[in-house]
């Protein structure tokens, strides 16, 4: 079916319109975290939004977001991997760089190859339990479902709540609703990865994390 540049503006209108008036709309909490020593590490994990698919390294998102807070972020983002295998790969990680706080942003992938909600949960819930468990702070990031009109699924927001854990839920969706801040249909560019930092970044000072 092919749509009508009339009805996709209309689309991407209602879309922006519904994410400004949940933001302006939200009061909710933001859930604490500890304050980060200047020497303590940061670090983004998931896949390719993480690694930067879009843009030059010093473009990504953790890249961006090292500068805006004045603390190193390690990028540990592997294209095209899903939540599973982030699930494995996790523990290697945590030995190698010893973070304070990790910031989550995964599912993707595991939406395009269609595997089930419950099961993205279920392993996006062992990510955060194993790092809870060592002591390290968590953030997470939702990302969208790939469709015309979306918004990260209702399982990011209740696993943030289950642990009690920082959420930024509408970031990922805005950009990529913005032809404007993206390289190719499901990556932003530096533009968009850009915004992402600026995001995460607010969200960490509202938690007294810097």
């Amino acid at each position: 079916m092919i749509f009508s540049d009339s009805f996709v503006r209309l689309a991407r209108w209602l879309v922006a319109a519904a994410i400004a008036i949940t933001i302006a709309g939200c009061g909710e909490k933001v859930q604490k975290l500890p304050r980060l020593a200047s020497t303590d590490v940061v670090v983004a994990f998931g896949d390719s939004l993480t690694y930067g698919t879009g843009a030059a390294e010093n473009e990504s998102y953790p890249a961006v977001l090292s500068q805006l807070i004045g603390r190193q972020v390690v990028r540990a983002g592997v294209p095209g991997e899903v939540t599973a295998q982030g699930l494995r790969r996790l523990p290697q990680v945590i030995e190698e760089h010893r973070p304070r706080l990790v910031i989550v942003c995964h599912g993707g992938n595991d939406m395009l190859r269609k595997v089930s909600d419950t099961e993205i949960r279920s392993n996006l819930r062992a990510i955060i339990r194993t790092l809870k468990e060592r002591g390290i702070a968590v953030v997470l990031v939702g990302v969208p479902k790939p469709a015309l009109l979306t918004s990260a699924p209702e399982f990011y927001a209740e696993l943030a709540k289950e642990f009690g854990i920082p959420y930024e839920g509408k970031v990922v969706t805005g950009v990529l609703y913005s032809p404007e801040m993206k390289a190719d249909p499901i990556h932003p560019n530096a533009k968009g990865y850009r915004r992402m930092a600026e995001a995460i970044a607010e969200l960490l000072r509202k938690a007294g994390a810097v």
